[in-house]
């Protein structure tokens, strides 16, 4: 029961990971620790590949698919390969009725344990340094104060 658990817990994980993804401004880094993820997930027959859907909205106005790839409850897509196209029965359109379980991690446990599990290192978020404030273009150039005559009195 608790292998079972634990592979629960890293389809909990490669959800969330993957919600992020969607949103997140620079999304590779996810993306292929998703990737990753789910490729050693089938590798140990803990997932499995069910076939082929195409992409809802795909770049270019060029038609793709993907691969449909079942984890205990959860359904989530990937890049195919090759051999995919061969092997696997392509299912048309995606079914929108079919959602995932509705879970909560937090991101940062998520890619911990995804990192545990693939074997990578750490994955630590790039910290960005401040940017210099830009000098404003209509900044006084001449310093000294400027004497008008009106003010004096004179």
């Amino acid at each position: 029961m608790e292998k079972n658990q634990s592979i629960r817990q890293l389809a909990v994980a490669i959800y969330t990971v993957n919600r992020h993804a969607k949103t997140a401004p620079d999304n590779r880094q996810l993306y292929s620790l998703k990737k990753m993820a789910l490729d050693k997930l089938i590798r140990c027959a803990h997932a499995e590949k069910v076939g082929l859907h195409f992409v809802d909205n795909p770049k270019f106005s060029k038609q793709h698919s993907t691969v449909l790839v079942r984890c205990g409850e959860f359904l989530f897509h990937s890049i195919p390969e090759k051999e995919d196209f061969k092997s696997l029965p392509h299912l048309g359109q995606q079914d929108h009725s079919s959602r995932n379980p509705q879970e909560r991690m937090s991101l940062k446990t998520a890619r911990e344990l995804l990192s545990d599990y693939v074997g990578l290192l750490s994955i630590k978020t790039p910290v960005k340094a401040k940017p210099k404030p830009k000098k404003s273009i209509h900044a006084i150039k001449n310093t000294q104060k400027f004497r008008s005559s009106y003010l004096d009195g004179k």
